[in-house]
């Protein structure tokens, strides 16, 4: 896709269930996001999507569906905040009104779904809780999300290299110096502590992280928050670390709850 906004071309990968250019009806639709150094086509090598997907789909366990995987480039799924590459406003005004003009896709919240692993488990539940309106569920894979105390102490190079792909101000900063309106937006931590209750219950959310994995306790600190504000979610850890082999077994879950969804409108794991 072109994109006016970001001066460049996004590319994407695209699988669609079997029967689908003879099919009459509109097909439910996933976003599913990959994570930080990949891009479009790691959910297809190395995730052995279609082979999943397939089974899933002939086993009933979830409904035929579309599912879209944009290149990330590595820009957290936000946009900038020096206002030079608007990726989230790419994403939300461009990609997705051209992806749903293009393909056979349902229109209703309902029918949209957002996952990803890491850099993308955390883009899919930004995105799907903040246009809380445009999604009805999400799920992320060992998401991307440290407390702020991890944050402050990280390793230069580490915050640098990532953070500074959204935010150049922060590059060389440290300890509290780091923790900017950039860096707590991207956190989910804000979001889910400002924007009313009733709003964020109207997406069905779904995450998991490994045991060993070194997000887990920002995934843990995101499952309390919830918590304590009453949000249903459902949360899982499994024995395992930020590798394929987690992934490969979350992709199935994931896309079973989310289509939970376009089935019943109501899950439970």
């Amino acid at each position: 896709m072109q994109s006016e906004l970001l001066k460049t071309t996004v590319r994407y990968s695209v699988y669609l269930p079997h029967g689908y250019e003879s099919a009459q009806e509109n097909y439910p639709i996933v976003y599913l996001l990959n994570g930080f150094t990949g891009n479009e086509t790691d959910w297809i090598s190395q995730g052995q999507l279609k082979t999943v997907v397939d089974q899933l789909i002939k086993g009933n366990k979830i409904e035929p569906l579309v599912i879209i995987m944009p290149d990330g480039d590595d820009r957290l799924y936000m946009n900038k905040d020096d206002g030079t590459y608007p990726y989230e406003d790419m994403f939300i005004k461009e990609f997705m009104p051209f992806v749903e003009s293009t393909y056979k896709i349902k229109s209703d919240k309902k029918f949209r779904g957002i996952s990803g692993l890491s850099m993308g488990g955390a883009g899919s539940l930004r995105l799907a809780l903040k246009y809380h309106d445009l999604f009805g569920a999400c799920a992320g894979f060992s998401s991307g999300i440290s407390t702020e105390e991890q944050l402050m102490v990280e390793s230069q190079k580490s915050f640098d290299d990532y953070f500074g792909r959204i935010s150049p101000s922060v590059i060389g900063a440290t300890g509290e110096d780091r923790i900017t309106e950039a860096i707590r937006e991207y956190n989910l931590f804000q979001l889910i502590e400002t924007k009313p209750a009733e709003q964020l219950k109207t997406v069905k959310i779904y995450f998991d992280c490994g045991d060993d994995d070194f997000l887990a306790i920002g995934n843990s600190t995101l499952h309390i928050q919830l918590l304590k504000k009453g949000i249903p979610h459902e949360y899982r850890v499994r024995d395992g670390g930020h590798t394929w082999n987690f992934w490969i077994q979350s992709l199935p879950i994931g896309l079973e709850f989310i289509s939970d969804t376009f089935r019943s409108g109501n899950k439970k794991l």
